[in-house]
């Protein structure tokens, strides 16, 4: 099938990475990144390229922060330090992520078979692949324009997000293949889970609103009104209390307060187009990938500032820290490359190169974290790729423009959403 034609108001969202960058943009890069450099990490300017993650040093172990003094959060709207009630407890302070280590799977997942599952926003299918031999195994058809495929918070189905086709397509993760009929959802771009189960997000990008659903029924509970054009990723705060949403076309961030669901405040990124965000292992800074200015804000989670810039490539766009929780792989779309940053430095240890050049978008790791797939946005392909030594291992056709791909399942106690945010 050719590619989807788009209402104007969402034609923004499928600009290819080959438009030329200007002058104006390059010197925003220089500025910004030198303004927003706080004067305490001066010894992060100078991001040489160092050796490959597996030959680094083992980092050192972070303590555990006192209680008193976890997570704090300034914010005018109420106390974002109390944590959100029902949410699964932090079993380690220093990595968030620990419960979603190598191999970690969840009684709920064992035994479901390893699949890629590849939404082809331009053909509105799913492309299935068999990771073993690098194969399609199945391909069907989805509501329009599917972005993402996103797990349930309760790790037991897949859903794509048909964006123009206002619907969900359930995928049963048994077998591969629809669960059912198309669930009717306004304007899909992406969902998320609240960290405590309650409620699926339902990202609405063009209506620049995040709903809240029930997670089994879909039926609307809360709609959150955001003055955020182009809403599109978000994370969570380590205690749940809050979310940041980027927000692509308007150049800024929004904060939600998870207790009274409401806006806690914006943060604008000027001359910025902010992708996705992930939160670092220790809870307390917010990395924002950012396609204009080709690299990563550091967001400060406590005072919702920034905290300095790592630029890494043009088109920066999709965030995975590693399973050990000492490196963040970010995807440069513009230049077909992989990022590795180092969580414990705010460094670059290296960078992945696809031969041939090509359009890394979104994805997730293996669920032994030695390969990261990814979709080839605007090359209708996947990409495997090693992170053991950064080797590209396949290179796969599938539909036209796959965007959020899924890999499962995944490590974890429960899933956040997107592509398979777990902890």
């Amino acid at each position: 099938m050719g590619k989807v034609r788009l209402p104007a108001d969402r034609q923004a969202r499928h600009l290819t990475w080959f438009s030329c960058l200007s002058l104006t943009v390059v010197a925003v890069v220089a500025v910004w990144a030198v303004v927003f450099r706080p004067a305490a990490d001066t010894g992060h300017r100078a991001l040489a390229r160092a050796p490959h993650p597996t030959a680094a040093p083992a980092s050192h172990a972070r303590p555990a922060p006192p209680p008193a003094a976890r997570w704090q959060v300034a914010s005018p709207v109420s106390d974002l330090s109390v944590p959100l009630a029902g949410m699964p407890p932090v079993t380690d302070p220093a990595n968030i992520y620990a419960d979603a280590g190598p191999d970690m799977l969840s009684p709920v997942v064992r035994g479901v078979p390893y699949r890629i599952y590849v939404p082809n926003s331009g053909g509105s299918t799913v492309t299935v692949i068999d990771p073993a031999s690098y194969r399609v195994i199945g391909s069907y058809q989805t509501g329009l324009n599917p972005q993402h495929v996103v797990p349930a918070y309760d790790l037991r189905m897949l859903y794509a997000t048909n964006d123009l086709g206002d619907s969900l397509t359930p995928i049963n993760p048994d077998t591969g293949r629809p669960a059912g009929p198309d669930i009717p959802v306004d304007d899909p771009y992406n969902m998320y889970f609240t960290p405590d189960g309650r409620y699926a997000i339902v990202v609405a990008e063009a209506r620049q609103h995040l709903d809240l659903r029930n997670p089994r029924t879909f039926a609307l509970e809360h709609r959150i009104p955001v003055d955020c054009a182009g809403v599109d990723h978000l994370d969570f705060a380590a205690d749940g209390a809050y979310l940041i949403a980027t927000c692509e076309f308007a150049g800024r961030l929004v904060r939600v307060d998870l207790h009274t669901l409401r806006v806690a405040g914006y943060l604008d990124l000027p001359g910025s187009a902010p992708q996705d965000i992930k939160l670092d292992p220790t809870g307390r800074i917010f990395y924002v990938a950012d396609k204009n200015l080709g690299g990563v804000w550091l967001i400060d989670a406590a005072t919702f500032r920034p905290a300095g810039f790592i630029p890494t490539g043009p088109d920066a766009h999709g965030l995975y820290p590693s399973r050990d929780g000492r490196y963040l792989y970010v995807t440069n779309r513009g230049n077909g490359s992989i990022t590795v940053i180092s969580f414990a430095t705010n460094k670059i240890v290296t960078t992945w190169w696809i031969p041939g050049g090509g359009s890394p978008d979104m994805g997730g790791l293996s669920p032994d974290g030695k390969v990261l797939w990814v979709s080839g946005r605007y090359d209708n392909v996947v990409y495997a790729i090693s992170t053991v030594t950064g080797r590209l291992l396949a290179k796969i056709p599938v539909g036209a423009e796959p965007h959020g791909l899924c890999v499962w399942p995944q490590p974890g106690r429960y899933s956040l959403g997107h592509t398979g945010i777990t902890r």
